[in-house]
Formats: C-alpha cells, structure tokens, sequence
C-alpha cells in the first residue's frame, strides 16, 4: 500500500487530496478517507495538499498513526456495516460516491 491516510484526517476531511489525485483513489467513509491500495499509483499528488498532514507514504507513517495502515486496508477487503460485499477496487470513488460508513477502527475512535 504505497500512501495511507491517517488519524488526522479524522472528523476533518478537508478533500483537498481527492481534487489532486490523478487516479481518483480516495473514498470517503463517514468520519475519514482512505487510500484504495489497489488503485493508488504511488504518484505522491495527494501528500503535499493535505492541510492536516495526514498522508504519508506507509513506510512513513507516524508510529500513532500506524494502526491506519492496516485500517486503511480493511476498508476495501471487509464487508463495512450495513453493505453486503467488501468495497474492493471499484475504479474510482466518484463512480462509488461517499460510502458513508467507516471502519470499526474509526467508527469507535
């Protein structure tokens, strides 16, 4: 998974990120973002715009935040409440639109 969003992110999800990302990679769960890894081309575009400095590269991540790693991750591979498949690689999160739902990680933050 080459960029993860973190903690920061939390409650704020400002989407700056979402206008800079050449690949539209990054959904919108109800409290925070997530970077699709199977999507993600690794560009980098989305780092330098986040406003609260929550993506990093996941060999970066803040040790606080590494929990998100494979949080992140999950958000695409589990069935999230009130869905009925897991989210996978859908090809874009403007074609999904906001999923509304976070994972249990965040949801009980």
């Amino acid at each position: 998974m080459p960029y993860v969003i973190g903690g920061n992110c939390l409650d704020v999800m400002d989407k700056s990120c979402t206008e800079e990302c050449p690949v539209d990679c990054i959904y919108e769960g109800e409290r925070k973002l997530y970077i699709n890894p199977k999507e993600c081309i690794d560009c980098g575009a989305c780092e330098p715009v986040c406003p609260v400095e929550a993506i990093s590269q996941d060999r970066r991540v803040p040790e606080e935040h590494k929990p998100h790693i494979a949080d992140n991750r999950a958000f695409f591979t589990e069935v999230l409440e009130g869905r009925d498949a897991p989210l996978g690689a859908p090809g874009g999160s403007h074609k999904v639109g906001p999923v509304g739902v976070d994972t249990p990680m965040v949801r009980d933050l």
